[in-house]
């Protein structure tokens, strides 16, 4: 295939905001009706217009065993996932079934390099020894039909909640809570691992306060919509798509942070990323606080970043917190290393191989670390426009690999149709449509580099590989102030499925400048206009920059920038093209 322009930008339908309030800021009321927002009633964020429980299927027998399990004293272990989804969905539960009288209440985080992902049978050996009756998966657990085969054998029930895509067969569980189990008619199917646990919390003590639980224990109904800070949290560091009823979540979970109303471990996390509490938004969750609280899962153990969530005082959770940052400063300088070998690696393929890069794009290191793989897929995935997938050694003669996808290709079928074709290559894989996990011997890499290769050459087309941005349009250059930024940075919550607004146009470059090493920072000016607009591209590659380069096109968010209590209008650069 020959070289093509590295991105394309791409301006979204304009959609015109009939029904919407007249009192909306013109700009803003173009954003939503793009976004799909139709009415007034999809712009109201309380909690009375969250779907309710009892659309779920499976909900009423999930609640009457955890009912059970709660009002007979049982012993109930949690079994959670080593991601933010996980942590989150974990420390509710815990929360949760300790607010509702559960006495015996646990967690067990499977460690992603001794056991991996799920409730596999050796992590049920490792939970049987705490002798619980009751074992909740959250956020994992639909595709364990062998975990919950060998729970049984031990005697423990097992209630999974999960969102993820079920395989062919369901596991034998005592019930089952997921939105995306066959048969489920319940109408948001993005919840996050964190939000179908909040949901059958809900339902949980609806049952209870029914029975009169809580009167006759003397227990205070608990108010649920404390926990909506984790609910935040996790549904936005998962990248689930923000339907009305994710939205609504979010929204309530970050009124909650911006009132100090949160967690110890939320707050503590937030002060140390260097963001303001009472400023917070979506965006901050995904980019600052997530990434802290993964760190644990990715380069030491899980049961760290709950902790921190469980934590009662400030000070507990600040040192719990302290403890997360430096894993993930650690984790940034591992992810520098890895990615400047896979530019190399990706450099002597090009000098291999002429100039053309496989299409399909597989990389190994022996230095690589299991926990950051999948972060640097993404980054090698977004500098080249086509799938990747990097592996790092595993057990013995295995190497563990993460994949990352492009629009166009479903990387777990991709994968699937591997599988089929070449049945020794692939010891095990899972995933969804942008990214999965496997596992091969290592004397097969080259194999599957080159059947992989093939196969996604079947799908994408040479055009597929352009990286593409969705714009909102050009704004003329009176909406380009502080005002406007303030208003979209309170208009969201914004994400996945609901994009944060991204502008594009052509700038007079009044000068430009390398701060950090890798970030560009620029001073812009709309043609034929006086005014002088602060821009940045973060991580951009500036090896090319042309000196002489007078004018740039870019795609741009409004963003508010803070400094010494001063705050003012700043570019944030997703594209930059000089012209």
């Amino acid at each position: 295939m020959s070289p093509l322009p590295a991105t394309i930008v791409r301006r979204r339908s304009v959609i015109a905001p009939s029904r919407l309030p007249g009192g909306l800021h013109p700009v803003l009321a173009a954003l939503y009706a793009a976004r799909g927002v139709g009415s007034p009633d999809e712009l109201e964020y309380s909690l009375g217009n969250l779907l309710p429980p009892r659309q779920l299927k499976g909900i009423g027998r999930a609640v009457a065993v955890l009912r059970d399990a709660v009002v007979h004293d049982s012993s109930i272990l949690i079994v959670g996932d080593f991601d933010a989804d996980g942590a989150t969905s974990t420390a509710l539960a815990m929360r949760a079934l300790r607010m509702m009288g559960a006495a015996r209440v646990d967690y067990l985080v499977p460690n992603r390099f001794e056991y991996g992902y799920g409730l596999t049978p050796e992590i049920v050996a490792v939970a049987a020894r705490r002798q619980p009756d009751l074992i909740i998966t959250v956020d994992n657990g639909i595709s364990s039909v062998d975990g919950v085969n060998a729970a049984g054998d031990l005697g423990i029930a097992v209630l999974i909640t999960d969102h993820h895509l079920p395989g062919e067969r369901l596991p034998d569980a005592a019930a089952i809570v997921n939105p995306n189990q066959p048969g489920d008619t319940f109408p948001s199917k993005h919840l996050a691992g964190v939000g179908v646990v909040f949901y059958l919390m809900m339902a949980l003590r609806a049952r209870l306060r029914e029975e009169g639980w809580f009167a006759r224990r003397g227990i205070a109904e608990p108010k649920l919509a404390q926990l909506l800070d984790l609910v935040a949290l996790g549904t936005v560091a998962d990248v689930v798509p923000l339907d009305y009823n994710n939205r609504i979540l979010v929204a309530q979970g970050l009124a909650r942070i911006r009132g100090g109303h949160c967690c110890a471990g939320i707050q503590a996390l937030i002060e140390l990323a260097g963001r303001r509490r009472e400023q917070l938004v979506a965006a901050d969750l995904g980019y600052a606080v997530g990434p802290r609280l993964n760190a644990a899962g990715r380069l030491d153990d899980m049961a760290l970043g709950i902790e921190c969530l469980l934590a009662d005082t400030a000070a507990g959770a600040r040192e719990l917190a302290e403890r997360l940052d430096g894993l993930n400063r650690e984790r940034r300088a591992i992810e520098q290393g890895m990615k400047g070998e896979a530019l190399a690696i990706v450099d002597e393929l090009r000098m291999e191989e002429s100039a053309e890069l496989p299409v399909g794009l597989c990389l190994f290191s022996e230095n690589w670390h299991q926990g950051v793989i999948g972060i640097l897929a993404s980054r090698i995935k977004e500098r080249l426009h086509r799938p990747v997938i990097a592996f790092a050694p595993g057990e013995g003669e295995e190497i563990k690999g993460s994949a990352r996808s492009v629009p166009g290709l479903h990387i777990r079928d991709t994968l699937d149709a591997v599988a089929a074709t070449h049945p020794e290559l692939l010891r095990r894989f899972g995933g969804h449509a942008m990214a999965a996990g496997l596992t091969l011997h290592r004397d097969h890499l080259e194999s599957f580099r080159r059947a992989f290769d093939r196969e996604v050459r079947r799908h994408l087309s040479p055009e597929d590989l352009y990286g593409r941005i969705h714009s909102d349009g050009e704004l003329p250059a009176a909406h380009l102030n502080l005002e406007l930024a303030e208003l979209l940075r309170r208009g969201g919550p914004w994400g996945q499925g609901f994009p944060e607004p991204l502008f594009d146009g052509v700038f007079e470059v009044v000068r430009w400048r390398v701060v950090g090493e890798r970030h560009l920072k620029l001073v812009l000016r709309p043609p034929l206009e006086e005014l002088q607009l602060d821009a940045i591209a973060f991580n951009s590659s500036i090896r090319q920059w042309p000196e002489e380069a007078a004018r740039v096109e870019v795609a741009y968010r409004l963003a508010v920038n803070e400094y010494r209590e001063r705050r003012s209008l700043q570019l944030i650069l997703e594209h930059v093209r000089p012209l």
